[in-house]
């Protein structure tokens, strides 16, 4: 006897497991916003030699600090991609361009969709599409797994969130029931 159960049933066993991912990887989005925009001091605004936190110096967004400076000018140098992202990068740690929002707006939107459990196939497929232009920018061979890194688990992560169906414990139905723009979104 074998019993099917459906991906779209929020109670079939498993459920609970992409919950918690898609709660934890949309806390690290979210996290990683709030830092970059206000200098929290975890990955900005941290004293390389003393490991003091400067909150919301100049490397904030707040401040006008760019947060994809150091990661296109210095992370993406390998000869696997030549200049393919260099041309994103903004020209100065405090030059803010059209990458920075960007990505601000997607780790954001990202976040905020899959914590709160609203637009989670649409979160979690913008995501994936960050993680596979991170990886392409600065990962390709990785430095310490041949096969994969990181990004490449995320991205199969969002991926894997994308494909199953919203549980209980999301905002979606009742986002759908009561903000009529998400409610005409099949």
């Amino acid at each position: 006897m074998t019993v099917t159960v459906s991906s779209t049933d929020h109670r079939a066993p498993g459920m609970w497991a992409w919950t918690i991912l898609r709660i934890l990887l949309g806390w690290s989005f979210l996290w990683a916003f709030l830092d970059k925009m206000f200098g929290l001091g975890f990955a900005t605004c941290r004293a390389d030699d003393s490991s003091a936190i400067d909150f919301g110096c100049d490397a904030a967004m707040i401040s006008g600090g760019s947060p994809t400076y150091g990661y296109l000018n210095f992370a993406t140098g390998g000869s696997h991609t030549g200049d393919l992202f260099s041309w994103m990068a903004p020209a100065a740690p405090d030059a803010i361009n059209l990458a920075d929002v960007g990505f601000m707006a997607a780790l954001l939107v990202g976040g905020l969709g899959l914590m709160l459990g609203i637009g989670i196939r649409f979160s979690a497929i913008g995501a994936a599409l960050l993680m596979l232009f991170m990886f392409l920018a600065g990962d390709v061979w990785p430095e310490n797994n041949p096969v994969n890194s990181s990004h490449v688990i995320e991205m199969v992560a969002f991926v894997g969130i994308a494909a199953v169906r919203p549980t209980r414990w999301s905002l979606n139905t009742w986002a759908a029931d009561n903000l009529p723009v998400l409610g005409r979104i099949p």
